[in-house]
């Protein structure tokens, strides 16, 4: 296959920045369907934080999908979807309780940022001005900011509001990060929908505007595990990446700058592969992150909604295909689970039981000026849509 050289190409999206056109509108009904149709939204209390009330909300599509979320740090506590066979099971690890969230979790089902992923140092220079972040973490020794800081907007409480449109019911969640919140500039408006289509499908969409220029990069960090969210490792789960290329790291995880073809590497999941397949292969890249923990470049143009990843589950029929606005994709495969957390029901979450695909701009892009822009400023807005759409494969 002809590839374009990668400076070239790496230039074409960084023209791209971070201005994100508008995707179509999600689970647009005709009147028929929307009277079949059963949808609800519920909501009760769940604790407070700091005074501020949290809720749970429960949202049903009236065809299978039931989905729970919680205005602390917009989380998805559960999300249950059918198998091949009607049954429906929760495919996302979390807690049960929001005092287990509060003790200290690896982000299960929340929204991140500021900035998603990692900043090399905790740094970045932005119109002649440094700017210092906290360093929550170091991998490989090498200390860096991570999702935000030490409190990034998974840790907030959120403005919510349940909506409805088109026969699809979701939730609206708002959040003002004030100037210097976690070392950002800026004060940060965010908007941040989801939506439960008829076609079995979770939207997100995010907005955001500011008042001084300042980095963006939000993503959702659910794990998977389309077996259950209790049921044990996801390496046969069979993983397809719409990527020819991905962003090789260094040992603290932050990339090199190279856009590095998976030609021949145990990154092409170009063609459906178990996530097992090849993780335990002596590539360097693999050992940096412990298994798999990169940035794919999801192929087609920059902030059109398009296709980014499929994971099938062979036990259980389930197929969940990922489509995104975004650059690049994360896939994570839960290599930094220990079994220390004990999650919903007191099932302890073991190495490698759930991953993630956290559909975003690339790491450290604030201090790469040849990756698409992060900077988002007065007068714009950002935008951003990625879709989750389930359904079943038969054997």
């Amino acid at each position: 296959m002809t590839r374009r050289p990668v400076a070239l190409a790496a230039m074409a999206i960084a023209a791209a920045g971070c201005r994100m056109p508008s995707a179509p509108t999600p689970g647009a009904a005709s009147s028929k369907q929307e009277t079949v149709m059963t949808a609800t939204i519920a909501s009760e209390p769940w604790g407070s934080v700091n005074g501020r009330a949290v809720t749970l909300f429960t949202l049903d599509n009236g065809r299978g999908l039931r989905m729970k979320a919680t205005n602390y740090g917009g989380i998805i506590v559960s999300l249950e979807v059918p198998d091949r066979e009607g049954r429906t099971a929760d495919i996302v690890l979390g807690h049960d309780r929001l005092e287990q969230y509060l003790a200290g979790h690896p982000y299960f089902g929340a929204l991140i940022g500021r900035y998603s992923n990692r900043i090399a140092r905790g740094r970045f220079l932005l119109d002649g001005v440094e700017y210092k972040l906290a360093t929550n973490n170091d991998p490989g020794g090498l200390p860096c900011a991570l999702h935000g800081g030490l409190k990034g907007v998974d840790k907030v409480v959120w403005d919510a509001e349940p909506v409805r449109q088109n026969g699809r019911v979701g939730l609206k969640l708002s959040y003002l990060s004030p100037d210097g919140e976690e070392g950002y500039p800026g004060n940060l408006k965010i908007t941040v929908h989801y939506w439960l289509t008829e076609d079995n499908a979770l939207w997100i969409t995010y907005e955001a505007s500011t008042d001084k220029a300042t980095p963006i990069n939000l993503t959702q960090h659910s794990y998977f595990n389309l077996a259950g969210h209790d049921a044990g490792p996801i390496l046969d789960h069979v993983l397809t990446l719409h990527a020819e290329r991905f962003t090789p790291v260094d040992k603290g995880l932050i990339p090199t700058g190279e856009l590095r073809p998976v030609e021949g590497t145990p990154f092409d999941f170009r063609r459906p592969t178990p996530i097992g397949a090849r993780i335990q292969q002596d590539d360097e890249q693999l050992k940096f992150g412990g298994g798999y923990d990169h940035n794919w470049v999801v192929n087609g143009p920059l902030g059109t909604l398009r296709p980014a990843a499929e994971v099938y589950e062979p036990g259980t029929g389930r197929v969940m295909e990922v489509l995104t606005t975004e650059p690049g994709i994360q896939f994570y495969c839960g290599n930094f689970l220990d079994g220390s957390n004990i999650g919903k029901g007191g099932k302890p979450y073991a190495h490698r039981t759930g991953f993630c695909l956290e559909t975003q701009h690339f790491p450290d892009s604030p201090n790469k000026p040849q990756f698409p822009s992060t900077i988002l400023r007065p007068g714009q807005t950002y935008r951003s849509q990625t879709v989750y759409r389930f359904s079943v494969r038969t054997p």
